[in-house]
Order: C-alpha cells, then sequence, then structure tokens
C-alpha cells in the first residue's frame, strides 16, 4: 500500500501508517515508533510489571489491589477482584493492562494489580 513505511514487526503487514509520531498496523493494532523502524533496530521490548515489581506476560491472572471508579458510570471495581487472561498493550497512555471485567473491555495501569 505505502512502500516508504516499514512492514509492521509483529504480523509483517504492509499495510501500515502513521499517526502522529508512531506507526500503526491496521490488522494486529500494533504501535511502535518511527525513530526505531528509521534505525533499522527492533524496538527494545518493554517490560511491564505489577506493583510489587513480578514481571507480568499476556494470559497472566491478576488481582486489583486498590478500589477503581470505572469512567463513564456508577460502578466500581473492588480490592481483589480477580481478573484472567489479560493482554499486555503500550501507547495507551500509563494503562498498558487489557482485560475483559463483566463482559467489558477495559484498560488497567498496572502499578493498581498484583499477579495472582
Amino acid at each position: 500500500m505505502n512502500e516508504t513505511l516499514p512492514p509492521c514487526p509483529e504480523c509483517s503487514s504492509d499495510m501500515t501508517y502513521e499517526m502522529g509520531s508512531l506507526l500503526v498496523c491496521p490488522l494486529c493494532a500494533h504501535e511502535w515508533s518511527a525513530e526505531a523502524a528509521d534505525s533499522g533496530e527492533p524496538a527494545a521490548a518493554t517490560v511491564i510489571t505489577d506493583a510489587h515489581g513480578s514481571v507480568l506476560a499476556d494470559g497472566d491472572s491478576v488481582t486489583i489491589i486498590k478500589g477503581l471508579k470505572v469512567k463513564g458510570g456508577t460502578n466500581v471495581l473492588k480490592v481483589g477482584t480477580k481478573i484472567r487472561d489479560i493482554r499486555l498493550r503500550q501507547g495507551v497512555g500509563d494503562h498498558d493492562i487489557e482485560a475483559r471485567i463483566e463482559g467489558v473491555t477495559t484498560q488497567l495501569k498496572s502499578s493498581v494489580v498484583k499477579k495472582a
């Protein structure tokens, strides 16, 4: 589609596009820095840790350690709520965990969870 942009490092799609200073893949939603793509080096993998310093990975189960208000609603996620099968995401501000809670996809900060 666009010959001047590099393919996605996650799924090798050639349909990447620019969004501000990031490059984005529309197929897998992977975002990465344009500077890393220009240098020819793979982007450095960021290690995401929970509130106690344990390294998190996709598919882990976590427990909420702080009561959280749900934005746009009156619900509260209580301390001790267990969340299964998390997905780690980059480039969404400081919200680096994506999970389904009560049937709704939610983004969380890793600083408010601990590995279960």
